[in-house]
């Protein structure tokens, strides 16, 4: 049964009444106007479309990702996010449309009410040719457990996903709509090769909203000296400080949440701005220390949602996500960081459920991609060449974590002299650093030494004052190798 043309069907209007050539009883997806052999998915699976596809039909309650692009090579893709409420067909069941638009090659939600009625009164003609069944199975699959387990997991992977996450991300609380050229306003300045007019462009099409993460600047403001690098090396205060101030409520599962989204939007649309957020959260999580005992609760989620994500890297057709041993580099430094922080906290029952979490990571990696933790590493050596020729080479991989023996932080502290001869300020015991550095620029080294100088130093003083000529040019040599170093 169709609408006659030019008549609009009732608005207490009921699924229940149309059922030609077959019932219509579940949810559906409506995809229209896709041009032929382009690329569309739900969640994890993707196809290539044929003229008679209109959709996908019978999605279960909850959140999912539909995304197009125009063919299967490397287009631009256009994602809308969706989420299922149960229904039931004489309440109306769920209808969402999607309409695909050729000048623009974009994917818009339809939301007039008026073609959502047509599209509703027509549904049936269209329910068992036109629409493909969510998680359809492939020829000669009976393994309907192995089905069931590729729902499980996109459920797991969008666990911490919420509305609300969705409205701040996409600035919008009606449709949670990207692209794969969606992006922060701070991945736009730092992409390479692009006119200021290709930026803009990018940019009108879609703004993304994510947390706050500052890499360089983890401290409180105003914070000087030892507290700055204790912040440095130990980022928990700017983590507390962006769950108190940028996560409603102080719900600190809306960082694990914006970890899920970005990983599939990189995952289905190949979003390089997800990627780099993706990147930044994991790098302030696995560089915090303290924060693991007091929101353990926090870290074990992560990495348990990381776990899985890695698992889906290997189905995945984007190049962003590479897990191979030069494309992994990131994350197994921080994973090797974030384990020798978790040593130093070890005794506390919290941490001991990070850390178990952090031994099935470890052990998944190493099963699968032979990754290796651990260990001492060779900071220099010598390399033989093809040719015989042999050449010494240093690494500096592990410079950066490396404080530890000769590598190791000293604290120097200076008499009242020495701080006056810096230009510092020492009224409470502390120095003022501020200038400190445009300070020690204009003061030669001999001037800040001990006061038991070298006998050497000593008769550059002496010469200095007795006009020795050739003493002076020693003087000028010393001055130019203090601005030197």
């Amino acid at each position: 049964m169709t609408a006659k043309s030019g008549s609009a069907p009732p608005i207490n209007f009921s699924l229940g009444r149309f059922k030609t050539m077959e019932t219509v009883n579940s949810s559906a997806l409506l995809l229209l106007d896709l041009p032929e052999n382009a690329i569309a998915g739900i969640d994890l699976l993707a196809f290539t479309t044929t003229p008679r596809f209109k959709g996908i039909k019978a999605l279960p309650p909850g959140l999912h990702l539909a995304f197009v692009g125009a063919n299967t090579a490397f287009s631009e893709r256009h994602g809308i996010w969706i989420n299922i409420h149960q229904g039931t067909i004489e309440a109306g069941l769920p209808l969402v449309i999607a309409r695909w638009q050729s000048s623009s090659e974009s994917l818009v939600a339809v939301t007039d009410e008026a073609e959502h009625l047509k599209w509703r009164a027509n549904l049936g003609g269209i329910w068992r040719e036109g629409l493909t069944p969510y998680r359809q199975t492939t020829a000669n699959t009976t393994d309907d457990d192995g089905e069931q387990e590729e729902l499980i997991d996109w459920t797991k992977l969008t666990s911490h996903i919420t509305d609300a996450l969705l409205s701040r991300v996409t600035n919008s609380h009606t449709h949670w709509a990207l692209s794969s050229g969606s992006s922060a306003k701070r991945d736009l300045e730092d992409i390479p090769g692009l006119e200021r007019s290709d930026i803009d462009e990018l940019q009108s099409d879609k703004v993304l909203t994510f947390l706050p993460i500052d890499l360089k600047q983890t401290w409180r403001p105003g914070a000087t000296g030892r507290e700055r690098t204790e912040a440095a090396q130990d980022r928990s205060w700017a983590l507390n400080n962006m769950i108190e101030r940028h996560c409603t409520n102080g719900n600190m599962m809306a960082i694990v949440g914006e970890l899920q989204f970005c990983f599939l939007s990189v995952l289905t649309i190949n979003n390089f701005s997800c990627f780099e957020q993706w990147k930044r959260i994991l790098t302030l999580l696995f560089t915090c220390r303290s924060a693991t005992a007091t929101r353990s609760d926090l870290f074990v989620q992560a990495i348990r949602a990381l776990t899985l994500q890695l698992q889906h890297c290997k189905v995945a057709d984007t190049g962003l996500i590479d897990l191979a041993d030069e494309g992994g580099s990131l994350l197994k430094s921080l994973l090797t960081r974030f384990r020798t922080g978790l040593e130093q906290l070890q005794g506390s029952l919290d941490v001991q459920d990070v850390v178990d979490e952090l031994d099935d990571l470890e052990d998944y990696l190493r099963a699968e991609h032979g990754w290796q933790f651990g260990g001492v590493f060779a900071k220099s050596g010598v390399l033989e060449l093809e040719d015989g020729e042999q050449v010494h080479m240093e690494t500096t991989a592990f410079d950066e974590d490396d404080e530890t023996g000769e590598y190791a932080p000293q604290v120097v502290n200076l008499t009242a002299e020495q701080v006056g001869m810096l230009g510092a300020d020492m009224d409470d015991g502390t120095v003022d650093l501020k200038g400190l550095h445009a300070s020690m620029s204009r003061t030669s080294l001999h001037e800040v030494a001990d006061s038991e100088s070298s006998d050497e130093e000593e008769e550059v003083d002496n010469a200095t004052e007795s006009g020795d000529e050739s003493s002076e040019e020693e003087v000028a040599d010393l001055e130019e190798m203090d601005g030197r170093y």
